[in-house]
C-alpha cells in the first residue's frame, strides 16, 4: 500500500486555517463548530429514540421546519425552546456550563 506523506492532523489542518487558538479567526470557527455541533446532538438524540422531525416538533409545540433548521445550524435557537425540544420532546435533560 502506497503512503501518503501529504496526511496531516485534525489540529494541525485546524492550526493552518483558521490560527492558533485564542485567535480571533479560530474562536470564530470554534464557536461555529459548537452551534453546528447542538444541531447535530439534537438529530442524534432524535434518531436514537426514533422520531421523525414532524414527531418531535408536535411533541414539543414547534414546527418540522423549525427543527430541520436547528438541527442543520440555519436558526439560533432560544434557551426556553432548546429546553422544550429536549425535554418535552426528547425526554432529556437540558444541561448548561460556562467555561471560564
Amino acid at each position: 500500500m502506497k503512503k501518503n506523506d501529504n496526511l496531516v492532523t485534525l489540529d494541525s489542518f485546524i492550526d493552518k486555517e483558521y490560527g492558533v487558538k485564542e485567535t480571533q479567526k479560530r474562536e470564530k470557527f470554534e464557536q461555529g463548530y459548537e452551534e453546528f455541533k447542538l444541531g447535530a446532538l439534537i438529530h442524534e438524540a432524535r434518531i436514537t429514540k426514533r422520531l421523525t422531525q414532524s414527531q418531535l416538533a408536535d411533541k414539543c409545540g414547534t414546527t418540522k421546519a423549525y427543527i430541520s433548521k436547528v438541527e442543520n445550524d440555519v436558526k439560533d435557537v432560544r434557551v426556553a425552546t432548546l429546553r422544550k425540544i429536549i425535554e418535552e420532546g426528547l425526554g432529556g435533560q437540558l444541561q448548561l456550563s460556562i467555561k471560564l
